[in-house]
């Protein structure tokens, strides 16, 4: 029996060695911003390369900050599909800049302030993707988000090969 528990133990280490080698370099994690306000503040975008051949693309919540006005600037005041419009544009941009699209998104984490918004929630991404199946989603009801005039803010991950 202490033999076939060595056999054991030399499979899952062999295991986790060829995973190790799967690697083309070191992990390398990029942090981007693209609104002038948002720098020394937070990174919109982080990027991670170096796992195999993927790049991971990661977005912050994406609402309706105006990426070219001044900090705390929204968009679209009051009107939840007009917010939510903008923040998948915004989504759809960033995503293209790091050579993603919304068919390499393979998760989504919704907060909106007014869950009643489910239905205008899933007009806006049906428009928003198309005939792209949505990946997973998570959708949360919070009492408030960045500014006070947001109503919904998105965020984003997704997976592309390098």
């Amino acid at each position: 029996m202490p033999f076939v528990r060595y056999l054991v133990l030399l499979f899952a280490l062999t295991l986790l060695a060829a995973q190790g080698h799967a690697q083309n370099g070191p992990i390398k994690i990029e942090k981007f911003n693209h609104s002038a306000w948002t720098k020394g503040i937070f990174s919109e975008a982080v990027t991670v390369t170096g796992i195999g051949n993927a790049k991971f693309v990661y977005l912050a919540g994406v609402g309706a900050e105006d990426e070219n006005g001044p900090r705390g600037n929204v968009r679209h005041h009051g009107s939840f599909l007009d917010q939510c419009r903008y923040a998948y544009d915004k989504i759809k941009r960033v995503l293209a800049h790091h050579g993603a699209k919304l068919s390499d998104v393979v998760k989504v984490t919704t907060y909106i302030t007014d869950l009643r918004h489910r239905v205008t929630l899933g007009k806006c991404v049906g428009e928003a993707w198309g005939d792209i199946t949505f990946p997973t989603n998570t959708l949360i009801g919070v009492s408030a988000l960045a500014f006070p005039e947001m109503i919904i803010e998105v965020d984003v991950t997704a997976i592309i090969a390098k």
